[in-house]
């Protein structure tokens, strides 16, 4: 999957990145979700990060998984300790759940918009719940769900 480009739309905020090559079988399954419509909230254990809760099963053995993203980082949890999510971190963050510290398989990494991070941040801070979009091309932001998630 090298080179698989993704664009974000999280409220009025637009952002890309590529693919991690390090988890394979989690950038797969997130693949065949696209494109994503869901809903991003405040992290309430992790810090400075988003959280989407992905409202399906999903099992994945860790792969390039982690504790502490830096922003832009994206994490995907599909663990059994707590339930499944996207994590978008915009700062400081220790990934977390009410009983303890959890590790993401990191997926992607946003390399375009990443320095609007902290605006994203602050509107999820003082706005509440943000929009989520994540599609294979700029053009699938706009285009009619084709499944929908996290209660959207």
């Amino acid at each position: 999957m090298p080179n698989v480009r993704l664009h974000f739309s999280i409220g009025a905020f637009r952002l890309s990145g590529r693919i991690e090559p390090g988890a394979p079988a989690s950038s797969a399954w997130l693949l065949k979700q696209l494109p994503y419509v869901g809903v991003l909230l405040q992290a309430r254990w992790s810090g400075e990060a988003g959280w989407s809760p992905l409202r399906t099963e999903v099992r994945l053995e860790p792969e390039n998984a982690m504790t502490h993203p830096k922003p832009g980082q994206i994490l995907l949890y599909a663990g059994a300790c707590s339930e499944p999510e996207l994590l978008i971190p915009y700062g400081i963050c220790g990934f977390a759940c009410k009983v303890g510290p959890l590790s993401g398989n990191h997926i992607a990494t946003l390399d375009c918009g990443v320095n609007e991070l902290q605006e994203v941040g602050g509107s999820l801070q003082f706005k509440g719940a943000q929009s989520l979009r994540i599609a294979l091309t700029p053009d699938d932001l706009d285009a009619p769900p084709t499944r929908r998630f996290a209660g959207v």
